[in-house]
């Protein structure tokens, strides 16, 4: 279905980002991986999709909240899989504490990597989805984005922030053929949300029980798919932020 596509995924080597390219991949999509910092998971990722699906992956290491350092990437998976055609937008990372307290590091980092780095990634691929007359754009944002979160006044802004952002970007680039949506999950079992099954909120899904990456990555899969839908916030949350 996504055959002769690339997918350009930040925050690819782990968690809802690695579940994100083993189904793009499983719809036949070339996969460029981007992460941070831990290239053997980013290698792990890759080979999988190469060898269980039978499609073309690399991995990129880049900053996304760096603007240069975006633009250059870019420009490898340009030179290396002669275009692309999807872009996640799903790296990100916490900083969590109360706002009495908080640093304006600590402020201005979830900020500059949750937020910024999804405009710095749209900013450099959109010339791509222009000359393609085609473009799918899922941006990772959160229920604590629809709903705030206490102890995380940045990450429920950033998150909300890319809430803006998608629906402005839908709008400014639907006539060129590019759509962009959200993806909000709710609590999901990762590395990053483990420590939480203490978290009183948990008590507050409807439907009782965390999600699987699995349910956010068949989520951006039907968005990469469902060619008449732009604009859109889709929830995976159990119902946690109806």
């Amino acid at each position: 279905m996504l055959g002769g596509k690339t997918a350009v995924i930040t925050g690819g080597s782990r968690g809802i980002g690695e579940a994100v390219a083993y189904k793009l991949a499983s719809h036949s999509a070339n996969i460029a991986v981007i992460y941070a910092s831990n290239a053997s998971a980013a290698e792990h990722v890759c080979s999988k999709c190469i060898q269980e699906y039978g499609v073309k992956s690399r991995a990129y290491q880049c900053d996304v909240s760096d603007f240069s350092s975006v633009k250059d990437t870019v420009a490898k998976i340009r030179s290396d899989f002669g275009t692309a055609h999807i872009l996640i937008n799903n790296a990100g990372i916490t900083r969590d504490g109360l706002i009495p307290m908080m640093k304006e590091e600590d402020f201005d980092s979830v900020m500059d990597t949750n937020l910024k780095g999804a405009f710095n990634m749209i900013r450099h691929m959109a010339g791509l989805f222009i000359r393609n007359r085609e473009g799918c754009i899922i941006n990772m944002t959160s229920v604590a984005g629809l709903m705030g979160n206490g102890g995380q006044c940045n990450y429920s802004a950033a998150k909300a922030g890319l809430i803006g952002l998608t629906k402005s970007v839908a709008k400014e680039l639907a006539s060129k053929g590019v759509r962009c949506n959200a993806v909000a999950p709710g609590f999901i079992a990762t590395d990053m949300t483990r420590n939480q099954t203490d978290n009183p909120l948990l008590k507050m899904i409807p439907l009782g029980f965390m999600g699987e990456t699995d349910d956010v990555a068949e989520a951006v899969a039907y968005l990469v798919l469902a060619k008449y839908v732009t604009g859109e916030v889709l929830r995976v949350d159990g119902g946690i932020a109806m």
